[in-house]
């Protein structure tokens, strides 16, 4: 088996197959632990940890996967990958979507429910879904086209971005870019997970990671932002700073530094110290702020964002877009590769 470190995906049957650096005999024998084989270095222990892209009950489940995974690629990095007839319509409006983000900022919702109902069949090909679970990587197909979701989940740990989500998406970002693969990511993140473990571990430059494949990529990239854009996260996730092509927002996207209330308790701390009523003059400064920073129209009139949409419009709109500009061709300055922030 070629080691995870240099392949690009690894798929794992469970119960048996299994994969370590030092086996349970060694380990036992260097640092007395005991461990089984299936404990170490399991498909459920991989998944968990990244190494492995995927587990499954058995081998003929895990065949079938590897067939579905390189129906989306091409040949090779030179070709367009396979486009496939499908009968979803390419305009097909779904008015579900329009009651599926919740309008309260702090409610999470399933990302993987809305990605579902945009693209063709509902049909996901998930990658590390048991890894860094607070962001979705995914391929799927709109209009046939084969397309790479990047999607953070407001599920778990309210979607926001942590050092093994970056690293997560920001190798899926690299990979489909390899291959021709367009890019449409969907947005609702808070920021990055604060914390000292998270500082620590070095999250300033494996966030750089993410920022930096979005940036270097030269796929078409479309960017669908669902409600929370706050700060450098939201730069991070594919927007036109870093040279997205595309920019959609929902009506119930909030662009901004940070939200509302702890942007609120910083920029007016003294006025809210001096306020008679710190509860009602707090309340007038949210209402100022939401109007002015935390909607999707102002980034729309400086250009940050192209359109704002209805939620059931979303499938058309990414159809749309990417036949647009499906025959993207861009090239990096030339040069052996770019020096990410490993």
């Amino acid at each position: 088996m070629y080691s995870p470190a240099i392949t690009d995906f690894v798929f794992m049957v469970e119960a048996t197959s299994h994969m370590f650096i030092t086996g349970p005999d060694v380990i036992r024998t260097v640092t007395h632990e005991e461990v089984t084989k299936e404990e170490l270095g399991g498909a459920a222990a991989h998944a968990r940890s990244g190494v492995a892209h995927r587990s499954f009950p058995d081998e003929p489940a895990c065949l079938e996967a590897v067939r579905t995974l390189l129906g989306f690629l091409p040949q090779n990095n030179r070709e367009d990958p396979p486009r496939l007839p499908t009968r979803d319509k390419a305009d097909r409006a779904d008015a579900a979507l329009d009651d599926l983000v919740p309008a309260e900022p702090s409610k999470p919702y399933d990302m993987r429910t809305l990605l579902a109902r945009v693209v063709d069949d509902g049909q996901l090909f998930e990658i590390q879904p048991d890894h860094a679970r607070n962001i979705i990587v995914a391929f799927a197909r709109l209009d046939g086209r084969p397309v790479g979701l990047v999607a953070n989940q407001p599920a778990h740990l309210a979607g926001c971005l942590d050092i093994d989500a970056s690293v997560k998406a920001a190798r899926f970002v690299r990979f489909c870019d390899c291959f021709n693969i367009p890019l449409v990511t969907f947005v609702d993140v808070p920021g990055f997970l604060p914390g000292t473990a998270q500082e620590w571990g070095g999250i300033i430059r494996h966030g750089a990671k993410l920022l930096y494949a979005f940036a270097e990529a030269t796929v078409p990239k479309l960017t669908v932002i669902t409600r929370k854009a706050y700060g450098g996260a939201y730069d991070v996730m594919s927007s036109k700073h870093i040279r997205g092509d595309f920019s959609f927002a929902y009506p119930s996207a909030e662009i901004a530094v940070m939200g509302p209330e702890a942007a609120v308790s910083i920029v007016f701390r003294d006025e809210l110290a001096k306020a008679a009523d710190p509860v009602a003059a707090r309340a007038a400064y949210l209402a100022e702020y939401r109007d002015k920073f935390a909607n999707p129209f102002v980034a729309a009139s400086l250009g940050y964002v192209d359109e704002v949409i209805r939620p059931r419009e979303t499938r058309a709109k990414l159809v749309r877009a990417l036949a647009a500009i499906g025959n993207k061709r861009d090239t990096n300055p030339p040069k052996k590769h770019g020096n990410i922030p490993l």
